[in-house]
């Protein structure tokens, strides 16, 4: 699976890690959902930190097509309303 962080870089990671990526999003869609900002951050960056952590960055002259596009590191929690909503941006 190619996942981009929207701004940085491309990674690679094995199918069995969308399980793990599909958890640490959900966190993000339910404190999204639930409104609470303070918890955003952190989740977020959870999610961010695994796929740097797990994935193998892929090189800028190997163009490869993403499988996921997960948001800039900066994005606030009133544009993730919009991002992280419904299924979410991983797919099962």
């Amino acid at each position: 699976m190619i996942v981009r962080i929207s701004g940085e870089d491309q990674y690679e990671l094995p199918e069995q890690d969308a399980a793990k990526l599909n958890e640490l999003e959900q966190t993000v869609i339910d404190i999204v959902r639930g409104g609470h900002q303070d918890g955003f951050s952190d989740a977020y960056g959870k999610l961010l930190d695994y796929v740097r952590s797990h994935g193998t960055l892929i090189e800028d002259d190997d163009i490869r097509s993403s499988d996921v596009i997960l948001p800039p590191t900066d994005i606030t929690f009133a544009e993730a309303g919009v991002e992280f909503t419904g299924e979410g941006i991983i797919p099962d």
